[in-house]
């Protein structure tokens, strides 16, 4: 029996159990990456679709991603590599951590800065974004992770050296919701996001979806809690389309967008709407 000490479940395994996430595995007397280099997916996305807008703007980056995720959000855009139904049995690459780094120095033709860590929850398997990226750093290129910022902060440590921007999700400013909801903890995400704003460029983003967290009020604690860190905090407000188990609402309202993004503006320099 070991517990995995990665995020706040605290999973308790025994022998060759996975746990919540479906990519951590315990072995022997210790809890590990399942998934170490098992990519699911990569792509040389435009930077700003990470979404970073105020981080080597006009840039290009090789985008990975591998499968699992400890949150289980109804909504997930990427559910058929994170905890859908085919997260866990899709086909796999592997690709060691030389392998990745050596990619992205190959794309530097085609416009490519680095390697950002997305798709799925990167920091399940943070081990393997912990490698890839000192040897990025050592090729001279940046490291990005796109993450639902559900780590433990002593995960946080381990990568902080090696990442130079991060976009992570505030989904909610409601502790039910998170709980209920999204199967997380708001206060971890609070915690997370304080810690790598103190170290490396950081833009948030929250999906508004209609009857979960589209109030007025609900932003404005968002954005306040944003400015009480710093003001020059990038927010992407993104609006929300009915997939994987949540069909039951409408597209969010894109004047509703607009008008969220102008509450948001009251406290914030920066504030960008996306999907619409």
């Amino acid at each position: 029996m070991a517990r995995c000490e990665v995020c706040f479940r605290h999973c308790e395994l025994s022998e060759g159990q996975t746990g919540f996430c479906g990519a951590r595995v315990c072995r022997g007397e210790a809890v590990t990456s399942d998934n170490y280099g098992k990519l699911t997916a990569a792509a040389l996305d435009p930077i700003e679709k990470k979404p970073l807008r105020r981080f080597l703007p006009g840039s290009r980056i090789l985008s990975v991603g591998s499968y699992g995720c400890n949150l289980r959000c109804p909504f997930c855009q990427n559910n058929d590599i994170s905890w859908g139904e085919r997260a866990f049995s899709g086909r796999k690459t592997y690709l060691s951590p030389e392998g990745l780094a050596e990619m992205a120095v190959s794309c530097k033709d085609k416009g490519n800065v680095g390697v950002a860590f997305t798709y799925n929850e990167p920091l399940i398997g943070w081990e393997y974004v912990r490698d890839t990226a000192k040897l990025v750093h050592e090729a001279g290129m940046v490291n990005v992770l796109v993450s639902n910022g559900t780590a433990e902060l002593w995960v946080l440590e381990e990568i902080l050296p090696y990442i130079d921007a991060m976009n992570i999700d505030l989904k909610s400013f409601d502790r039910d919701v998170y709980r209920k909801t999204l199967g997380g903890d708001l206060d971890t995400v609070l915690h997370f996001i304080e810690r790598a704003s103190q170290s490396c460029h950081i833009e948030l983003t929250t999906l508004i979806v209609p009857g979960m967290n589209d109030s007025e009020e609900e932003m404005r604690k968002i954005s306040e809690w944003t400015a009480s860190l710093r003001d020059d905090i990038p927010l992407h407000i993104s609006r929300f389309f009915p997939q994987f188990h949540m069909t039951d609402r409408p597209p969010t309202d894109v004047s509703q967008i607009y008008g969220l993004a102008e509450t948001a503006r009251e406290r914030l320099r920066f504030v960008y709407t996306g999907n619409c």
